[in-house]
C-alpha cells in the first residue's frame, strides 16, 4: 500500500494560497482568522513565514510563526479535517523548526489549547515543554491555554 505522504508538498504560503488558508481557518477553528488577516500574514514575509502542505494543487494544511529578534512564536497549524491522523501536522512542524533553524532563530514558543490533547502530544514529540498557562485565553469559551517553548532548536 502506497504511503499518503508521499504525495504531499510541503513550501512556502503564497498570496495564491489565501482562498484555501481561508477555508482551512473556517474548518479547523473555533475562531478562524479573517481573509484579511491572513492576507496580512502572507504580505509580511520578513516577520512572518507560513508553510503549506499540498496534495493534489489543493492546500490541506497550513503553519505559521511570527519572528521577533531570535525568537519565533507559533501561530497556528491547521490540518483538512479529512487528512488528519497521518502525520500532517508533524511534517509542517517539523519543516517549521527547520526553517526556523536555517533563519538563526533560537528559541520558539506557541499556545495550545488545554483541552487539544493531540496537538500538545505533537509538540511534545519535538521537545517542547510546557512553561505556563493563560487563564482564560481563548475568548469563545474562556479556556486556558498552555504556554510551551522550545529551546535551542
Amino acid at each position: 500500500m502506497a504511503n499518503p505522504m508521499n504525495d504531499i508538498i510541503i513550501c512556502s504560503a503564497s498570496m495564491d494560497n489565501l482562498e484555501d488558508l481561508v477555508k482551512l481557518s473556517k474548518m479547523c477553528f473555533s475562531i478562524p482568522w479573517t481573509k484579511e488577516s491572513l492576507k496580512q500574514e502572507l504580505l509580511d514575509t520578513t516577520f512572518r513565514k507560513y508553510l503549506v502542505a499540498i496534495k493534489d494543487n489543493i492546500v490541506i494544511g497550513f503553519i505559521g510563526v511570527w519572528i521577533v529578534l531570535d525568537e519565533g512564536h507559533i501561530t497556528n497549524i491547521a490540518v483538512h479535517p479529512e487528512y488528519r491522523g497521518i502525520g500532517i501536522g508533524d511534517k509542517l512542524l517539523n519543516n517549521l523548526i527547520y526553517l526556523c533553524r536555517n533563519l538563526e532563530i533560537k528559541n520558539i514558543t506557541l499556545e495550545v489549547r488545554k483541552s487539544n490533547i493531540i496537538a500538545q502530544n505533537l509538540y511534545k514529540k519535538y521537545g517542547f515543554l510546557e512553561q505556563g498557562i493563560r487563564k482564560k485565553y481563548y475568548a469563545n469559551n474562556n479556556e486556558d491555554a498552555i504556554i510551551m517553548w522550545k529551546y535551542n532548536i
